[in-house]
């Protein structure tokens, strides 16, 4: 299992040094938020941090969450600031579809994130135009919730659908929940307290690619 550390739980002012320290601890992706305060209430980071990561980092893979009404709009930018992964939300109102395939055309992996209430069966159709879905296990917008164990069925959902794309999770992922998350088909683990927190973060992402 792969780990994608999140930067809304780095220090805001030791960014460089915080991401250096999971760089330094064999982090596979690094996650980041990008919130526009309409589809979620909260605002976070913009083109110019991922170029400026992507500068800095150009060999660590940015994993970048677009918590946007309006994605469509920034795709390009995103793609050219950097971007390894860039994922939509399947509740937008756009052409979800025709943006993922946009996104692919530029190279850039393709990811479909659901908000905790949206059931998998929602994105069935979804699913042949994303590498990855993204599974929300905490309402989308802020860092430090609890873990909703309800989403792990939403991964054997998806699983049993005959997906077979990568499956992330952002929300509570922790070391003692990891394991269960594995077991039921994750691949990449977006974990921001939990590994921003870590007094050894080497050895926990040891760990988690062991699983």
């Amino acid at each position: 299992m792969m780990v994608a550390p999140s930067i809304l739980a780095a220090d805001m002012l030791n960014m460089e040094r915080d991401v250096q320290r999971m760089v330094d601890a064999g982090t596979d992706w690094l996650h980041v938020d990008i919130m526009d305060a309409h589809f979620i209430p909260n605002l976070s980071y913009s083109p110019a941090l991922v170029k400026a990561l992507h500068k800095r980092f150009p060999d660590l893979p940015l994993d970048v969450h677009l918590m946007m009404d309006n994605p469509e709009k920034y795709l390009d930018v995103f793609c050219d600031a950097g971007a390894s992964v860039l994922t939509i939300h399947a509740e937008i109102g756009a052409d979800a579809a025709a943006l993922l395939e946009k996104i692919r055309a530029r190279g850039v992996k393709a990811g479909l994130s659901v908000k905790p209430g949206t059931p998998a069966e929602s994105i069935r159709h979804l699913l042949p135009h994303a590498d990855m879905v993204l599974v929300m296990t905490v309402e989308p917008g802020f860092g430090g919730q609890k873990f909703n164990a309800d989403m792990l069925g939403k991964l054997d959902d998806l699983r049993r659908m005959g997906y077979t794309g990568l499956l992330e999770a952002d929300g509570g992922v922790c070391m003692s929940n990891a394991p269960l998350l594995r077991a039921h088909g994750l691949d990449v683990a977006v974990m921001g307290t939990a590994m921003f927190g870590s007094p050894d973060p080497k050895a926990d992402m040891d760990a988690i690619h062991a699983l």
